[in-house]
């Protein structure tokens, strides 16, 4: 019980910690400073054994202020020229930047570093999941699918880039924070994707990338140079997808199209509270691709069955966002949306503006759609190449077992005629 308490206050405190202590020592001590951080659960996980302190998120945040006097000493047989942060008025400085408003600004300020133009696109998402998140790099890996050591490198391609750019432990201003909040958005987006709808080949969903990425989004809108609608869009699209988790697989952990669904257990909460950021959102004239999927999420959540769906509505935000961001996997939705509505020949159209390969690892869902398309069309033969295509490519179990329920479904009504 203690290892499982350890573990999740490991995963929501260390990069509050890390993100503090850089604050205090700079980047160019971060190696330093997340094994100081690791070194401060591990001396949890063994003094826990024998007593569980009465407010474990306090000692931690005790053990943590003792570290950076630790971590001084290190630096201060490093270097001579460091301020004494042991008496006077810095001391009473570095107690203040453990209050939570100090906290928060000092993870909000390591989310624009793991999000900095210097660094390699490929490694953002990485570096933002294991110094602001305190994710593990084996736990990177597997929600990115990677191996262990390609993560291993990424984060230290990252290090080295702000060491190379003497990248500054800041919140940029003006234009270069728009321009660097756009990255941020785009990290915050995969994160919560890859939770949704992992690739993971056991799991489908992943809620603790789900959480992580609200809370980080959350970060965004206390303050008040990111509280932009473009935060509350992609805040509401997250509550909006959030609500419908519960009802995505089965009790048997079975995955559930949206017309199997069971609607009266998506959770009216986050829906309401997904309304009210899109409130917010909305006060602008510039809509945003976030925007507009969190309409497209709305609009899915405003139908009371499957059959009431308005998909004309769908596939007109489908087309305003695909202007905006034309995407390969924006241009399968809207043949999906037109096989609903039984426009074939527009679906086919575009069908053949895509390759399966444009949509990388998520090819699976090009051709399970396209044997959807070819089974409403009545043609049996092209339905079970495609869908037997769609069970080759796909890793993820619960969706293969699920492609595979439905071509045995598609069989046995063939056979009974």
């Amino acid at each position: 019980m203690e290892h499982k308490l350890v573990d999740h206050l490991f995963r929501h405190h260390s990069g509050k910690m890390v993100s503090v202590l850089t604050r205090i020592f700079g980047l160019s001590n971060l190696d330093i400073i997340e094994d100081a951080v690791q070194d401060t659960f591990i001396k949890a996980s063994i003094s826990w054994r024998k007593e569980q302190p009465e407010y474990p998120e306090a000692w931690l945040t005790k053990a943590a202020k003792n570290r950076v006097l630790d971590i001084f000493r290190t630096l201060k047989a490093q270097k001579n020229n460091l301020p004494d942060i042991t008496q006077g008025t810095d001391a009473i400085a570095i107690n203040e930047l453990f209050l939570d408003s100090e906290i928060e600004d000092a993870q909000l300020r390591m989310i624009f570093t793991a999000c900095h133009p210097q660094l390699d696109p490929r490694d953002r998402i990485s570096f933002a999941l294991k110094t602001v998140s305190g994710f593990s790099t084996k736990e990177i890996a597997s929600a990115l699918l990677t191996k262990d050591e390609t993560i291993k490198k990424r984060l230290i391609r990252a290090r080295k880039a702000i060491q190379k750019s003497a990248i500054q432990f800041n919140i940029p201003q003006g234009k270069d924070l728009y321009a660097r909040l756009e990255s941020v958005f785009e990290v915050l987006y995969l994160i919560f994707n890859e939770g949704f709808h992992s690739n993971n080949k056991a799991q489908l969903i992943r809620e603790d990338l789900c959480s992580e990425a609200m809370r980080l989004c959350k970060l965004l809108l206390k303050h008040k140079q990111t509280r932009l609608p473009e935060s509350y869009a992609l805040f509401a699209l997250m509550c909006f997808h959030s609500a419908r988790l519960p009802a995505k697989t089965s009790v048997d952990n079975e995955v559930l199209d949206l017309k199997q669904q069971d609607r009266t257990l998506w959770h009216f909460p986050l829906i309401q509270l997904g309304n009210t950021m899109m409130h917010k959102a909305v006060e602008t004239e510039d809509f945003s691709c976030y925007h507009y999927e969190a309409a497209i999420a709305a609009e899915h959540l405003r139908a009371h069955t499957f059959k009431d769906t308005n998909w004309n509505k769908i596939l007109q935000w489908y087309e305003a966002l695909y202007a905006l961001q034309p995407m390969p996997s924006h241009l399968l939705t809207m043949a999906v949306i037109c096989i609903q509505n039984k426009d074939y020949k527009q679906a086919d159209s575009y069908f053949k503006q895509l390759l399966p390969q444009d949509l990388e690892q998520r090819a699976y869902l090009y051709y399970a759609a396209k044997a959807d398309y070819y089974m409403v069309i009545n043609d049996m033969e092209n339905a079970l190449t495609f869908i037997d295509k769609a069970l080759e490519t796909v890793t993820n179990s619960l969706e293969k077992d699920f492609l595979l329920k439905k071509k045995t479904d598609w069989l046995k009504s063939t056979n009974s005629f």
